[in-house]
């Protein structure tokens, strides 16, 4: 896998924020006491920091703020910089997705299909949508950790195929 200083910016800048919305809430994510919440099966909006860890040759991570709505079906997300300006926003519904960045917008015949050709890597958007709402969903190569979901935190780790990945998720 490339290193995301040798991805085009528009296509590095969509890395971070979907990667980060995902997977690398692991550095800077550290809660003050925080009330556990029930879990909602039937949430359909999340939004907070994302943060993905790829276990590439040379390692990558990226973070961002991010809104989600919907469902695996239909929905949207929003990514955001640090600073709150939007990096990126995916919109997808059956038969087709499309990435907004920069001003400019590219199609795709599905939300999977988007995540892997903006993040350059696979993740489980199905099973991710179970996840959120708390239900365990197994994916093949994949482990998740649900049982900080009520303190508003979920951790998913991809052992196979490699490289590894891992996707954490703090919920606002």
């Amino acid at each position: 896998m490339r290193s995301p200083k040798d991805l085009p910016l528009s296509r590095r800048q969509a890395a971070q924020a979907l990667l980060l919305a995902t997977a690398a809430l692991a550095a800077g994510c550290a809660s003050t006491s925080r009330e556990t919440r029930a879990i909602d099966t039937e949430r359909t909006s999340w939004s907070g920091r994302l943060g993905l860890r790829v276990a590439s040759e040379p390692p990558q991570s990226f973070s961002a703020g991010f809104s989600l709505n919907g469902n695996a079906q239909a929905g949207e997300l929003s990514l955001t910089s640090p600073l709150g300006s939007t990096l990126a926003v995916m919109k997808w519904q059956p038969g087709a997705a499309t990435l907004n960045q920069d001003g400019k917008e590219k199609q795709y015949s599905s939300l999977d299909e988007l995540v892997a050709q903006a993040i350059g890597t696979p993740i489980p958007v199905r099973a991710l949508f179970a996840w959120l709402r708390g239900e365990p969903q197994a994916v093949e190569g994949w482990q998740t950790d649900l049982s900080a979901l009520g303190n508003g935190r979920l951790t998913a780790q991809r052992l196979q195929p490699l490289p590894t990945a891992e996707l954490r998720l703090v919920f606002e």
